[in-house]
């Protein structure tokens, strides 16, 4: 076939437009629009406006009239597909890659797609002062793992998991049994990869001085050049202040999870400019350093200036429901546009992926869902979930359906994985 004519055959082969009509749009970088239009094309978002849009001739058209349109939801801390991290031989593991044990075919991500999940960071556990990289990955429909994964604006694919406070302390087998050596620990590891980055630096000019690969200290030297980001677990206001600590001596970039004490010190939290996420739990409980958690939490780090998301830690919170933690801010305090925020492009922010997902923005990912009524209402629920302009989950189709309504046996064989690895989930 003519090269001239292989293109035209490519160009007439591609999707035709797909434009939801009458809907309440939530782009989130602007103000809500009633009786919106909103029109996808070959993945991306084509158009959002309000019912004066023009729709283009060949478009298919979808009543969306009582619906709401909104952005993927973005889950920055996530454990589906059964994650593994580092093992008991050593305390500090950032060689290992979540990516090299994920199941990409878990029915856990289906579970994801029907609370409107589209974007995860999945990440190993935390009972580990570095536990190894995360993972970005897009809800796509996959086989292997390079089907769900997403590069960021910095060229990675992922962060660096790290912990603190009582998850990783164990006083056994080169784990540390206090806060103070935990601490020194992470210094130390920093020291090396510091000293492993300046010679490299002095390689690029002399190729005979580039040190021997070391796959411990390659990612974080990434972390120390900013192209990596920490997701740092920390719980308690002395052990959110340590963590602040060891980001600004090592001046790394980092996103702190859980914070159940950040609306004990918001001010020092913002002042430090790190950003947030955060879980929104119905029953408190579980382990003694989180005895003052506060669903006030995302009301007091947003109102500070803290950019500040959510996350489900599933399974500590069913992926289903990461809506309802924002509802439950929201009751606390929270407004609503921020928590809007801190469901997507607050969470996009944190990954490195605002310039593609997180917003309703024209030429951004065609990331979105379709939900009943208002975002915050319990009578509310997905009804449809759409990755890159395709639809991955429809509450109309029984089998998504199950995934929404059924209960765990539904995605038993998920959960086995979990049960299989008590160390990940035992220790969230």
């Amino acid at each position: 076939m003519p090269v001239a004519l292989f293109l035209c055959s490519v160009i007439y082969a591609q999707e035709k437009p797909v434009a939801f009509k009458g809907a309440l749009i939530y782009p989130i970088n602007g103000a809500p629009i009633q009786n919106g239009t909103f029109i996808v094309q070959n993945g991306k978002i084509v158009a959002v406006g309000d019912a004066s849009l023009k729709i283009p001739a060949d478009a298919t058209i979808s009543d969306a009239k009582g619906k709401v349109i909104m952005p993927g939801i973005v889950d920055t801390h996530s454990h589906l597909g059964g994650p593994e991290g580092g093992d008991n031989s050593a305390a500090l593991n950032p060689d290992t890659r979540a990516f090299d044990a994920i199941n990409p075919t878990s029915d856990g991500f289906k579970k994801a797609l029907s609370g409107g999940l589209t974007t995860l960071n999945i990440m190993p556990g935390s009972g580990h002062l570095m536990s190894g990289q995360t993972v970005y990955a897009k809800m796509r429909e996959a086989k292997v793992m390079e089907d769900l994964i997403i590069v960021n604006e910095k060229g990675v694919y992922g962060g660096m998991k790290m912990a603190n406070g009582t998850n990783p302390m164990r006083g056994t087998n080169g784990f540390p049994g206090t806060r103070a050596k935990s601490a020194a620990m992470d210094r130390e590891l920093f020291v090396k990869a510091q000293e492993y980055k300046t010679k490299i630096d002095k390689a690029i000019k002399d190729s005979t001085k580039l040190p021997e690969r070391d796959l411990r200290l390659e990612p974080l030297v990434e972390v120390l050049q900013g192209k990596r980001v920490v997701h740092f677990h920390t719980h308690k206001e002395n052990d959110i202040l340590t963590a602040i600590r060891i980001i600004k001596e090592f001046g790394i970039r980092a996103v702190l999870h859980h914070v159940s004490e950040g609306w004990k010190v918001p001010e020092e939290i913002a002042k430090a400019g790190v950003p947030c996420s955060i879980i929104v739990i119905e029953s408190p409980g579980g382990k003694l350093e989180t005895i003052d958690y506060s669903t006030t939490n995302g009301a007091a780090l947003s109102n500070a200036g803290v950019l500040t998301g959510f996350h489900t830690d599933d399974g500590v919170t069913d992926s289903r429901f990461l809506i309802r933690a924002a509802a439950m801010s929201v009751k606390a305090g929270m407004s609503k546009e921020k928590a809007l925020e801190a469901l997507t492009i607050n969470g996009a922010k944190m990954l490195d992926l605002s310039s593609r997902i997180g917003s309703l923005e024209k030429g951004k990912d065609a990331d979105f869902i379709i939900l009943s009524g208002d975002p915050f209402s319990v009578y509310t629920k997905v009804e449809q979930t759409w990755v890159e302009g395709k639809k991955r989950y429809d509450i109309k189709n029984p089998e998504d359906k199950a995934f929404l309504v059924g209960g765990y046996k539904v995605y038993s064989s998920d959960r086995a994985e979990y049960m299989n690895h008590d160390d990940e989930i035992s220790n969230q």
